[in-house]
């Protein structure tokens, strides 16, 4: 697990962060306290465990402490299904797309919602609000968080890409989407994933985000 999330990162400042990321931050660090409660649980029995596993169980009882639980077989309510990714599994309903997350690239709840206050940061006119979590009762736990969704938008050119990411202070650093600004390194910004609108307005509506401080 990690601390990172607890850290105020926003380049607005704390007195004006996003509220997405407000909120991000509140579950998470209830979501810790959770797991440091179980981790102790589980000492006294003395069974072995791995975080991940404790990462779960702790999310699992918090969304149903709190009302936020879906059972997966009521997923598809959410909306209609739309095209998903190696991570992403997409309900799309109205002006909302709900994304929900298997962790295959994040390894971690925690660490993916690291991943949407990064991307809340760098990337506020596409943030994430969290949902709920879903999943299989005692085994997989998945975070659903929800995205405004861009309309009447088309998949943006390599250039516009780059040029976006420059105005924004980011280097290019690969041919395959790659960047950097010293503290953040963001990856995967394909045509795939960033979107332009009639008006030329970027949207980066997926990336991968690692931070380097």
């Amino acid at each position: 697990m990690t601390d990172d999330l607890f850290e105020s990162i926003s380049q607005r400042g704390s007195a004006e962060e996003a509220p997405e990321n407000i909120r991000i931050h509140e579950i998470a660090n209830e979501l810790r306290r959770c797991c440091q409660l179980y981790e102790a649980q589980l000492r006294n029995g003395e069974e072995n465990v791995s975080r991940f596993e404790i990462e779960q169980r702790a999310a699992e009882l918090y969304a149903k402490n709190n009302h936020l639980w879906i059972p997966l077989s009521e997923v598809f309510d959410l909306g209609v299904p739309g095209p998903s990714g190696n991570e992403n599994d997409l309900y799309v309903s109205n002006n909302l797309i709900y994304k929900v997350n298997n962790l295959l690239s994040s390894g971690s709840i925690l660490s993916h919602f690291d991943k949407m206050v990064w991307h809340n940061t760098l990337f506020y006119e596409t943030a994430y609000s969290f949902h709920a979590f879903t999943g299989v009762d005692g085994r997989t736990i998945m975070p659903v968080f929800v995205q405004r969704l861009v309309k009447d938008a088309f998949p943006a050119t390599r250039i516009e890409i780059d040029t976006y990411m420059a105005a924004l202070g980011f280097e290019k650093i690969s041919e395959n989407g790659r960047f950097t600004n010293g503290i953040f390194e963001v990856w995967d910004l394909l045509p795939r994933n960033v979107l332009v609108d009639d008006e030329g307005d970027l949207f980066v509506v997926d990336a991968e985000i690692k931070r380097l401080q």
